[in-house]
């Protein structure tokens, strides 16, 4: 190789390099948030609502369990077309009969913000951030947690699957779509996801966000949330404005 070879080689990755760092020292202002787990109070509701819906469909919720705990933060639709082996009106059943369970919980009063979920999102609203919300829920879930916590107006955007093509996580699809409704930044490098699963991070990773924070008040561990693709782990996501702000140091 000669030596105007070299020198342009080196010369392309100092640029990207410097792209890259250029980047990093951007402010991130899109940030997207799972709710049960990370910023709502999960205490196994979701597998109450699993196996209340397995019993009144006449299945055995145990035969069910570790694949529910498995898959925690993927579309519920999802789960139950996988449980029921592609049987699309029995998943359907299934589903209806989970969001109505989930439903009965929050309306039972069984549903809560986590400790500092609440003022960190407002933290990130003041510094001129754009939260979003996302859940593995339907629309209807989802809200019946909005009204039940009063978040109606606490962030800028909340979506489930159904608002981005119907596809939840691991896919990156709810935080392209945050990305693409919102406009709050230029480049998905600056978005920020964080969550409590390993199918969160996952969909922040293939998603291209810069920041992918896995919080430890959900269903998986440190371990399953870095070997997913966690960036950094924090105790919750009450650290997360914290966080971002070293990023942008």
């Amino acid at each position: 190789m000669n030596n105007a070879v070299t020198a342009a080689t080196a010369a392309t990755a100092v640029t990207a390099a410097t792209a890259v760092n250029a980047v990093s020292a951007q402010r991130h202002d899109l940030v997207v948030l799972d709710m049960a787990g990370t910023t709502v109070a999960d205490g196994g509701l979701v597998e109450q609502a699993f196996a209340t819906a397995a019993e009144r469909l006449g299945e055995d919720p145990s035969t069910m369990i570790d694949y529910v705990r498995a898959t925690m933060g993927e579309s519920k639709i999802s789960v139950f077309r996988h449980l029921f082996g592609g049987d699309e009106a029995r998943a359907q059943q299934a589903n209806l009969a989970f969001e109505d369970a989930y439903g009965e919980l929050v309306t039972a009063g069984r549903i809560e913000a986590l400790p500092g979920a609440a003022d960190a999102i407002a933290t990130l609203t003041e510094q001129g951030r754009t939260v979003v919300l996302t859940t593995g829920f339907a629309r209807v879930t989802q809200d019946a947690i909005l009204d039940a916590l009063g978040w109606r107006d606490l962030v800028a955007l909340t979506l489930c699957p159904a608002d981005a093509g119907g596809r939840g996580r691991p896919y990156p699809d709810m935080v392209l779509a945050a990305f693409l409704r919102t406009g709050a930044v230029d480049d998905v490098r600056r978005i920020v996801v964080a969550g409590d699963t390993s199918y969160d991070m996952l969909s922040g990773v293939r998603s291209g966000a810069g920041i992918v924070a896995g919080v430890l008040t959900g269903a998986h561990g440190g371990e399953a949330l870095t070997d997913h693709g966690a960036t950094r782990v924090l105790p919750s996501v009450a650290g997360l404005p914290a966080l971002i702000g070293e990023y942008e140091a």
